[in-house]
């Protein structure tokens, strides 16, 4: 096979058990997730890692595919790992089982872009943040980008930092004076960071045997082990937004896209 998606399942969320299985417009928001991997053109199989019995039998009664993980593994990343060790395939998609919005066309392009040039590892997705409070949420994760579109950090602090000559001189004041004078232009220096992954087989399992990093641990934010280790991050900019869903607040958000994206078809 050229290319898999896996979409990994977890039954224990920190701040949303059983999410997985959250009823969303009468479908489960795992079946969400499926049915929008679905629509890719560049998968060739699409499975969905789980580590709970009742999570397989809602997969396997609407037509899903899953496989039976170990508890322990500690990311999804390693979920993904122990699905594909036996498989013979070049590229895998890792596809948050939260994402009910995932947009086909950001897995094709991931999984493209691995497939054309085999000296990329690793790609994500990324689209321009149009809103100066996503800037200094920091459950928005921003990423800064070289020239030839590889990242050069993700944080979940405004970066870049835009320095303005009349910005006060206690930082204790810059969160309440920083978003009312960015400009529309000074915006669109920023990029959120989408929690898609693509990887090359051998890179997952490099990734997967590295210790993990004091930046990662900092923030939080697991791609950093690939970047302060030394590896590239190939980015792919997309038009299509996306919606993780962490708490049952953002299970109602969702609904509420859905229920517009369905007004509008």
């Amino acid at each position: 096979m050229r290319a898999i998606g896996v979409i990994p399942a977890r039954w224990k969320a920190s701040r949303f058990e059983g999410k997985v299985l959250a009823n969303l417009l009468g479908k489960p928001l795992i079946q969400h997730v499926w049915e929008r991997a679905k629509e890719s053109r560049m998968l060739d199989d699409l499975i969905i890692a789980t580590d709970n019995e009742e999570v397989i039998k809602v997969v396997e009664g609407f037509g899903g595919k899953a496989v039976y993980t170990s508890k322990d593994q500690p990311s999804g990343t390693d979920r993904i790992a122990e699905v594909i060790n036996p498989l013979e395939v070049e590229v895998i998609v890792n596809i948050q089982g939260d994402e009910p919005l995932m947009h086909h066309a950001i897995i094709d392009s991931l999984a493209n872009t691995l497939l054309e040039d085999k000296t990329i590892p690793m790609a994500t997705a990324v689209k321009k943040i149009d809103r100066i409070k996503d800037v200094l949420n920091p459950n928005v994760v921003k990423v800064v980008i070289d020239k030839d579109g590889y990242a050069l950090y993700f944080s979940r602090s405004p970066i870049p930092y835009v320095r303005k000559t009349d910005e006060p001189q206690s930082m204790l004041d810059i969160h309440s004076w920083f978003p009312g004078h960015l400009s529309e232009e000074e915006l669109r220096v920023y990029y959120k960071h989408i929690g898609i992954y693509a990887y090359t087989k051998d890179f997952l399992f490099t990734y997967t045997n590295l210790p993990k990093s004091k930046l990662e641990e900092t923030e939080k934010l697991e791609q950093l082990r690939a970047i302060e280790n030394g590896y590239k991050i190939k980015t792919i900019e997309t038009e299509f937004d996306t919606v993780g869903v962490d708490t049952p607040e953002d299970l109602k958000k969702a609904e509420e896209i859905l229920k517009e994206q369905g007004n509008k078809t």
